[in-house]
């Protein structure tokens, strides 16, 4: 048997007329950007995460970099977040002329070490962006207080984390604005590009509406150099059709976590994703940690048949277009283990018992050699 490790298409037959039947209807009103989907979907957003504003944009790079604008990021400035995570994290501050800082995660949950952020605060420290990786939230509150202790913005990246909570709260709630990505791939994603920004902030929301289109207010009047990043009908259409299965879908990713967790329990080479008590994990990767001869157990799985994939491969710090920033090896010891150590195995919601229990398989194969 062969596990993709993710298959669009199975969502999309199951909601087939629904869509089909809603883009119908956008193709037929004749508007196709910012109309009344767009409109509705953000109240809904809104609604879901508990935010008091949603403005939609092109993409989850852009519902980033557009947030840190609205927040008052510029030129010099500094913003800590971490090195491990897609690399947009940190485009989107350099996008604002600002510098990112970087600081290494814990080993346990791949997310920011909150414990070491105040050490890398300085007077030109302006915001703080945390990266609820893979589906589980941050420690917010010792975020929230660093925030509040210093005087930092604090834009939540929730590329991965739609639907996640900590401490009952979903993510993107707790700082001045959050930022969302509907890639195909995301929890909740649309037929191509798209993102949001949620915010309980009339003014940060106000600023992102006003830079996503041009930087306008009134028609060919401009009060800003902005951009062209709108989300469009058909899109919002589609995400609205998928947003009311949301919750059902978080939950069947956390029941074949849950079996991955039951049936490769006791394999000493390999250390499961941890959900700490006060967060729920909407596990939008299930990624593991092989302490030993990681890129053959993934070559392995390939040739099972078994989709996985590696997120992420080389951190940040050592990338090259961020060279100048002057990190080296051995700066964030964590960061770089798990690029070394780190293995995602197939999650989506209609993935079936049978191809997780044929993953786990392969898996206890591969240790057996």
């Amino acid at each position: 048997m062969s596990v993709q490790f993710f298959d669009l298409l199975r969502q999309n037959e199951i909601l087939h007329d629904k869509i089909f039947a809603s883009v119908n209807q956008v193709v037929n009103s004749g508007r196709y950007i910012l109309g009344e989907n767009v409109s509705a979907l953000e109240k809904e957003v809104a609604a879901f995460c508990g935010s008091g504003q949603a403005v939609g944009v092109a993409s989850g790079t852009d519902a980033l970099h557009l947030a840190l604008r609205a927040c008052g990021i510029q030129a010099g400035d500094e913003v800590i977040t971490t090195p491990f995570t897609f690399v947009a994290t940190a485009e989107a501050i350099a996008y604002c002329g600002a510098i990112p800082i970087f600081v290494d995660i814990e080993p346990n949950t791949f997310n920011i070490s909150a414990s070491k952020i105040e050490p890398r605060i300085t007077n030109r420290t302006k915001a703080l962006l945390p990266v609820h990786l893979f589906g589980l939230s941050c420690e917010m509150e010792q975020l929230t207080s660093l925030a509040k202790n210093h005087h930092l913005k604090i834009v939540e990246d929730c590329a991965q984390s739609i639907g996640a909570k900590y401490n009952d709260k979903q993510t993107g709630s707790f700082g001045d604005a959050g930022s969302f990505s509907f890639f195909p791939t995301k929890n909740l994603g649309c037929f191509g590009d798209g993102g949001m920004v949620v915010s309980n902030d009339p003014k940060v929301a106000d600023e992102i509406k006003v830079l996503r289109g041009h930087g306008s207010r009134k028609t060919y009047h401009y009060d800003l150099i902005g951009y062209n990043s709108r989300l469009d009908e058909i899109q919002a259409a589609v995400l609205r059709v998928k947003l009311p299965h949301l919750n059902s879908w978080a939950e069947a990713r956390r029941k074949n976590a849950g079996i991955y967790k039951s049936n490769l329990a006791g394999i000493s080479a390999i250390q499961l994703p941890v959900e700490p008590a006060n967060c729920y994990h909407v596990y939008n990767q299930f990624t593991i940690r092989v302490k030993k001869d990681r890129d053959r157990l993934f070559d392995f799985l390939k040739k099972r048949g078994v989709g996985a994939m590696v997120y992420y491969p080389l951190s940040l710090h050592l990338q090259t277009a961020f060279a100048d920033l002057n990190y080296k090896k051995g700066d964030f010891p964590e960061s770089e283990a798990a690029q070394d150590e780190v293995l995602s195995l197939p999650i989506f919601p209609e993935l079936k018992e049978s191809e997780v229990l044929e993953v786990c398989s392969a898996v206890r194969e591969f240790y057996k050699q």
